[in-house]
């Protein structure tokens, strides 16, 4: 049985160490888990993405853009930790090259990188580029939404089509706990682009009373595949 946690606890449920490079992957809820692990992870702390993420939410941070590996750090050094993206795009801001990424892990504590995009849908599968995953990637997560649980596919998912091919069956059927965990535990799914070194964990987001028995079921289908870790929706 999986207990919903709430967001404040996500670093320590995780069993985030004292240096970690975290690429948050798929659905929904990957820019919250971000920015609660730049708040909640001890030292400094790099918040970026590879891929693009929406310029409006910035939790309190001022953005800073394609800084030098000098300046990098001395933001770091005057405030543990830095919102950097490449580019402003207007509403969706650029990100990094994920070498950056890695070249960065030598200079903070922490890197915390968006690494996938799912236009703000609860689960997703990934095009053909997609994940941009940083090679030094110590914990890879997966990101899903409870929303999406028991839901028709081709309503919920972004590139229902793929996430149908993953799960072997049509996008206008439901994702069932068992389908979910095709996708998620697929190496062309959520796994893609997993280093060989790096530890898997699943995210379930916005998990509510009515979502837990599906959770359940999730969490046995997954089983010792994969820790499970959930944020109650508030």
């Amino acid at each position: 049985m999986v207990e919903p946690i709430a967001l404040d606890r996500l670093a320590g449920a995780l069993g985030l160490g004292p240096h970690e490079l975290v690429s948050l992957v798929g659905g929904g809820g990957k820019t919250t888990a971000l920015f609660a692990l730049g708040r909640q992870l001890a030292g400094t702390v790099v918040l970026t993405t590879t891929t693009k993420m929406g310029s409006d939410v910035t939790d309190g941070h001022t953005p800073r853009f394609d800084p030098t590996d000098a300046e990098l750090a001395d933001l770091l050094a005057a405030d543990r930790s830095a919102l950097v993206w490449r580019a402003d795009g207007g509403y969706k801001a650029h990100g990094f090259e994920p070498g950056s990424c890695d070249r960065w892990f030598d200079l903070a504590d922490h890197v915390v990188v968006e690494a996938d995009g799912s236009r703000q849908r609860p689960v997703t599968a990934p095009g053909p580029f997609e994940p941009v995953v940083p090679s030094r990637t110590t914990t890879l997560v997966a990101c899903v939404g409870a929303s999406a649980l028991g839901r028709v596919i081709a309503d919920q998912c972004h590139r229902p089509l793929r996430v149908a091919a993953l799960a072997a069956c049509s996008p206008y059927q439901r994702l069932t706990p068992e389908r979910l965990a095709k996708v998620v535990l697929s190496e062309r799914g959520l796994r893609k682009g997993q280093p060989p070194a790096a530890r898997f964990a699943v995210l379930v987001n916005n998990v509510g009373g009515a979502d837990l028995s599906f959770l359940d079921e999730f969490a046995g289908v997954v089983g010792g595949a994969a820790p499970i870790v959930a944020i109650a929706s508030h």
